[in-house]
């Protein structure tokens, strides 16, 4: 998955049927989660605005992806 320049990888918990996933070549930590697949493009969108917010709320800017 791709947003703002960000790549996402998702897995699927087969136990528990929880997607979870996080945004690839970036230092910072920023991970998703949803409960289907389809959900799962949006979970990594809103991470990635959020990771982007934050890092505007404390003027720092965010990591940028290393491709």
């Amino acid at each position: 998955m791709m947003f703002k320049g960000y790549r996402g990888k998702y897995e699927v918990d087969t136990n528990t049927g929880i997607v979870f996933g996080r945004v690839l070549d970036i230092r910072a930590v920023v991970t998703f989660k949803s409960k289907t697949k389809e959900e799962a493009a949006q979970a990594f969108r809103d991470s990635v605005d959020d990771y982007l917010d934050f890092c505007q709320e404390l003027g720092e800017e965010p990591n940028q992806p290393v491709l």
